[in-house]
């Protein structure tokens, strides 16, 4: 691989659990990916899918009751899992590295705002505050980085508005700050987590040009959290689905838009709108997304798949290949591992008879 496109950040069998008093959400299982420098990810699904727990586990920013059963997840070469934890004297260690991490060399763009900012303090001290942390310099010269962050995501008359409160601002003008905040210390991974949720469409699109020209400005990379095929096909290279907490497909925007292999990624392509077709009803998967407190064996999409079959219920699904990026976790492409299954089944099922 060519230094220009090196690996950043891997993960590797990544699972999450959350306990509760219901009992245990199994809300990451497995998950395996990796980017690289100067790319641009998305990962997309619907709620519950583990989107946001995985890249919150990246952080190490999970609630108190959620536990990294397994997995490793290096940054460049630099652990950041805290499954392999035991002592306190190693979490402290290892919390003083991330400190150091978050911020400075990974940014995080959150869904609201407005959970971000502190309301009872004025905006240039809230950007200024990381600036000086990671960057050991003077007030006045962290005030006038935060200007021109400022100028550059499109804020107008940023020294006046370097004074102001976040509730004077709108919702856009917050997720702008919130970009610049992110952005301030030149990361070489930012990561968005729907950047673009209850923005109007106008917006949207000036949020996503400017996620896209900063992070190519800066040679850096980025994740995507959405929902939105729509704004993974305008801003990113690679693509990643997940439902139940698992990956289910993976690969560029071309191969997932054009030669979909999975039941739920073609219902989520299908549930788009298209304006030239006239009076066709609106597409919809069927269902709601698989309780993760009692998860099957096989496939989480099973009892949503108009394409299941028996052994979808009972089996996980093997990963089938299509090409360097593109692959899928679906029985449909290994039937002939299916069937070797099903007939390994029913010779024990008639052992017992």
């Amino acid at each position: 691989m060519d230094n220009l496109h090196r690996e950043l950040l891997k993960i590797e069998d990544l699972t999450v659990d959350f306990s509760t008093r219901q009992g245990i959400i199994h809300a990451v299982r497995s998950v395996n990916f990796q980017i690289n420098t100067r790319e641009i990810l998305g990962i997309v699904g619907e709620s519950g899918s583990g989107k946001s727990v995985s890249m919150l586990s990246v952080m190490n920013l999970l609630a108190e009751n959620a536990v990294v059963k397994s997995g490793s997840i290096r940054f460049e070469g630099k652990e950041l899992s805290t499954a392999h934890l035991s002592t306190k004297q190693e979490k402290k260690e290892h919390e003083k590295m991330m400190m150091g991490i978050r911020g400075k060399e990974i940014g995080m763009v959150f869904q609201d705002p407005m959970t971000y900012l502190n309301p009872v303090l004025k905006i240039g001290v809230q950007m200024t505050e990381g600036i000086r942390k990671h960057k050991k310099c003077s007030k006045e010269e962290a005030w006038k980085q935060a200007v021109r962050l400022l100028e550059q995501v499109g804020i107008s008359n940023p020294e006046k508005r370097m004074k102001q409160y976040p509730y004077e601002f709108s919702g856009g003008m917050r997720q702008r700050i919130i970009i610049a905040a992110a952005l301030a210390c030149d990361p070489k991974l930012l990561i968005a987590d729907e950047p673009t949720t209850a923005l109007d469409v106008t917006v949207q699109a000036q949020i996503l040009s400017l996620i896209e020209q900063s992070v190519k400005g800066m040679g850096a990379s980025a994740i995507v959290i959405t929902h939105d095929l729509g704004v993974v096909a305008e801003l990113c290279d690679k693509i990643i689905i997940m439902y139940g907490g698992e990956i289910v497909e993976r690969g560029t925007v071309r191969e997932i838009f054009k030669e979909t292999k999975h039941p739920y990624t073609r219902g989520l392509l299908d549930s788009i709108g298209k304006i030239e077709e006239e009076r066709v009803p609106l597409h919809y998967i069927p269902g709601t997304p698989p309780n993760l407190l009692n998860l099957n064996t096989g496939c989480a999409f099973c009892s949503r798949c108009n394409k299941a079959m028996k052994i979808c219920k009972d089996y996980k699904p093997c990963e089938t290949i299509f090409s360097e990026e593109h692959s899928c976790s679906c029985w449909l492409y290994c039937k002939d591992k299916a069937q070797e299954l099903v007939e390994a089944q029913e010779r024990e099922r008639q052992k017992e008879v």
